[in-house]
């Protein structure tokens, strides 16, 4: 069935396949990610070009409604093989920004008088609107970071249901991309993605999502959301590469997992399902028997391998407290920044503009 569909959908196998994995128990939810892609590729301060809106990559709280609202009831992706259209995210289900009386209080001349206020109609959602939330009642609540963006999948549903074929997969590393040149804002492939990761460009009237930062990819440089992560969670490399970090955390240790297998595009972002404390009985004393977080929860956001990861997690863990070697807890930790990164560990400010300019 994979084999049929992948001649199908428009998107031929990738040579090779460009991934990225998650480690989301050192999410902190910080959201340097998040403004490091906003400032590199989307504009927050002018509406004319309308990608003020658009944040390419986004952290959430989970459980939560998400970024856009309720995206997990949208549909796309595939059932049975075949391509299913779901829901149309409409703008409010991004929501916005606000907007602040910063004229008044900094140029106005009314010295302590004026403070910062919202002005105008406030929006109705947002990236982060029920950030820090949760799920659960005291003292066992419970919460953890998810940051997602374009998961450039194995199968992408977007470049089949794209009408005029700007969307396409490069052959030679697995990035989903569209021309732009070709695009008529039909937003098919927005209905298609069942990750609801493709934006609407209302002044271009054109769609638009996550490019994997591939001009710096090309120059050895990792993208910059993983680049610019302080907690050195974010992996990036060759999904094949048998020594990379993405290899061992997806295939030998089977620690990393995708987001919503069961949507049959064969996403190529992984994540490291989040641990938690043990929760607390009647008495205060952890329950070291239960899981804080519903493993029924993991499991319907990464799948059935949810247990086994933790399992495995928690084993070497305890191996690495007890004095012994863990590699796993070796690769994870990363103790030298450079081993996220594969072959993407170059310095960009040693890049040349006329050397970009021949690539």
């Amino acid at each position: 069935m994979v084999a049929k569909q992948a001649q199908t959908n428009g998107a031929k196998p990738a040579s090779r396949q460009i991934a990225m994995v998650f480690d989301l128990n050192k999410c902190i939810g910080c959201q340097t990610c998040s403004v490091a892609c906003k400032m590199l590729w989307t504009r927050d301060d002018d509406r004319s070009d309308g990608t003020d809106y658009q944040w390419w990559c986004s952290v959430n709280t989970m459980p939560g409604r998400g970024y856009p609202r309720d995206w997990e009831q949208m549909g796309g992706g595939y059932r049975n093989g075949k391509l299913q259209l779901g829901k149309l995210p409409k703008r409010d289900d991004f929501g916005g920004g606000w907007d602040f009386n910063y004229e008044e209080v900094f140029y106005g001349g009314k010295g302590t008088d004026a403070h910062l206020a919202p002005t105008g109609k406030p929006p109705a959602w947002g990236p982060n609107w029920d950030e820090d939330q949760g799920a659960g009642e005291w003292p066992n609540s419970y919460f953890f970071y998810l940051p997602r963006l374009c998961n450039h999948c194995t199968h992408p549903a977007c470049v089949e249901a794209c009408p005029t074929g700007a969307m396409y997969k490069r052959p030679d590393d697995g990035i989903v991309l569209r021309d732009e040149a070709k695009c008529e804002g039909r937003q098919a492939c927005a209905r298609a993605c069942p990750y609801k990761k493709i934006f609407f460009n209302h002044a271009r009237n054109i769609s638009q999502q996550c490019i994997m930062c591939f001009p710096r990819l090309e120059q050895g440089v990792a993208p910059a959301c993983a680049r610019q992560c302080p907690g050195r969670l974010v992996f990036v490399g060759y999904l094949d590469d048998p020594k990379g970090p993405i290899h061992q955390l997806v295939h030998t240790w089977r620690v990393a997992l995708p987001l919503h297998p069961e949507y049959g595009t064969g996403p190529n972002v992984f994540y490291v399902p989040p641990l938690a404390p043990p929760p607390l009985d009647k008495t205060g004393a952890p329950d070291e028997s239960k899981s804080r977080i519903p493993i029924s929860y993991l499991e319907s956001l990464f799948g059935n391998g949810v247990s086994q990861a933790l399992a495995t997690l928690k084993a070497e863990m305890a191996k690495t407290r007890a004095g012994k070697k863990s590699q796993l807890m070796d690769l994870l930790t990363v103790y030298h920044w450079n081993d996220l990164f594969g072959p993407f560990t170059r310095d960009p400010s040693t890049i040349q503009l006329t050397e970009v300019g021949r690539k």
